[in-house]
C-alpha cells in the first residue's frame, strides 16, 4: 500500500530511546523492583488507528538474535512408531547432532507430555524451567489442549518447526532468533518482543528497524496504519519513537467524508430509479385501465340491436271431440233402465214384507 512505505522511523530517535532505556535498566535496582539480568526483554508497543477486522499472527525475522547464551530450550515431537518414549528421544537427539544443532536442552515426546506432564503442577514447573519452546509442526495443532492458558499467557507458547527439512539448523535458528506478534480484533494495541538488555544499542536499534519494516508489510489493513509506536521493557514506562502526522488522519477523515458521500448519492440514484420504476409501472397501470374504461365505454356506445319477436309454432289445443249421435241416445236409456229396475226392486221388497204380516199363524 502507498500510505504504508510512506511511514518511517527517525533512527536517531530510536537510539536515542535505546539509550535512554538501557540507563535507566542499569542504574534502577531497588529492592522492590524485578531483578534485572541480561535476559530483561525489550519490547515494541504498536498502537493502531482502527481495530482489525480480523486476528493475525505475524513472525518477525530480526538480524541479531535475542537469545542469549543462558537461555535454555525444550523440544516436543511426535511419538515415532513402533518405538518407546525413551527410544525417541534417543533418535532426535541423534538427528539434532547429524544436523547440527546444539543449542536444545532437553526432548519431550508427545506421549510423556500427555502421561508425566498432565497435572497442574506439573506444567507450572515445565513453564519454569524453560526460556523457549518449540515443537514439531506434525503435533502443533494437539498441544494447546495439553499445555494450557498460562504458555499463552506469558507468551510462551511452543514455535512450530520442520524437523524434516534439510535445513534444520538454520530453521531452528530463524525461529529462536526470530519472534511473533499476535494481531487481536479485540483492540487496538499490539506487542512484539525484539532485543533484551545485554544487546548493544545498534543491535537494539537495527531489531526495531527491521520489526517495522516487517510489521508494516504484513499488516492486513488499508490506509494509514499505525498511530504511535513505544518501546519499552517489564518494568519502564514506554518511551515514543514515532508519532503518525495528524494529516493522515484529516485525509482519512476526508476519505470517509467522500465515502460518506457517495455512498448518499448512489442511494439516492437507487432511490430516483426505484421511484422512476414504481412511476412508470403506475403509468402503465393507469393506462391499462383507461384503455379498459374506454373499450367499455365504447361498448355501451355502441347500438344494441332490437329484439323482434319470432313467431313459434303454437301447440294446438285439444279440443273434445263431440259426442256421437249414438252415444247421445245410449246414455240417457241406460240410466233410465237403471232408475227403473231399482224402483221396481223396491216395491218388490215392500209386497213381500207386508204379505207376511197379514198372514194368520195356523193352530
Amino acid at each position: 500500500m502507498a500510505d504504508k512505505e510512506e511511514v518511517e522511523l527517525d533512527r536517531v530517535q530510536v537510539k536515542k530511546a535505546v539509550q535512554a532505556l538501557q540507563a535507566f535498566l542499569k542504574t534502577k535496582s531497588t529492592s522492590d523492583s524485578l531483578f534485572l539480568n541480561e535476559t530483561q526483554q525489550i519490547s515494541l508497543l504498536f498502537t493502531l488507528w482502527k481495530i482489525p477486522k480480523e486476528a493475525q499472527t505475524i513472525r518477525i525475522p530480526l538480524p541479531h538474535g535475542q537469545q542469549s547464551d543462558t537461555d535454555e530450550l525444550c523440544l516436543f515431537t511426535r511419538d515415532e512408531p513402533n518405538m518407546t518414549s525413551e527410544q525417541t528421544q534417543r533418535f532426535y537427539k541423534k538427528l539434532l547432532e547429524e544436523k547440527g544443532v546444539k543449542n536444545i536442552s532437553e526432548i519431550i515426546p508427545y506421549k510423556v507430555l500427555k502421561t508425566e506432564y498432565k497435572p497442574y503442577e506439573a506444567k507450572r514447573r515445565l513453564l519454569g524451567n524453560f526460556d523457549r519452546f518449540i515443537s514439531d509442526d506434525r503435533i502443533r495443532r494437539l498441544l494447546p489442549s495439553h499445555l494450557g492458558k498460562h504458555f499463552y499467557e506469558r507468551k510462551k507458547e511452543p514455535l512450530s518447526v520442520n524437523l524434516q527439512s534439510k535445513n534444520l539448523a538454520r530453521d531452528i535458528q530463524r525461529v529462536v532468533q526470530g519472534t511473533n506478534m499476535k494481531v487481536t480484533n479485540k483492540g487496538c494495541c499490539c506487542m512484539a518482543r525484539v532485543a533484551h538488555s545485554g544487546m548493544t544499542a545498534d543491535e537494539v536499534t537495527e531489531n526495531i528497524e527491521a520489526a517495522f519494516q516487517t510489521v508494516v508489510a504484513k499488516l492486513r489493513m488499508k490506509g494509514p496504519v499505525i498511530k504511535l509506536i513505544h518501546i519499552k521493557s517489564q518494568t519502564s514506562v514506554a518511551l515514543p519513537i514515532y508519532n503518525s502526522d495528524l494529516n493522515q488522519l484529516s485525509l482519512e477523515a476526508g476519505e470517509s467524508i467522500q465515502k460518506s458521500k457517495e455512498q448518499g448519492a448512489k442511494k439516492k440514484q437507487t432511490k430516483d430509479k426505484n421511484q422512476k420504476d414504481t412511476t412508470t409501472e403506475e403509468k402503465g397501470k393507469k393506462k391499462v385501465k383507461e384503455n379498459k374504461k374506454k373499450a367499455e365505454e365504447e361498448d355501451d356506445e355502441e347500438e344494441i340491436p332490437k329484439l323482434v319477436p319470432i313467431e313459434t309454432p303454437r301447440k294446438k289445443l285439444k279440443l273434445e271431440k263431440p259426442l256421437k249421435k249414438k252415444q247421445l241416445e245410449k246414455t240417457p236409456k241406460l240410466a233410465a233402465v237403471k232408475k227403473g229396475i231399482k224402483a221396481q226392486s223396491k216395491l218388490a221388497q215392500k209386497t213381500e214384507s207386508k204379505v207376511k204380516r197379514k198372514v194368520p199363524k195356523m193352530k
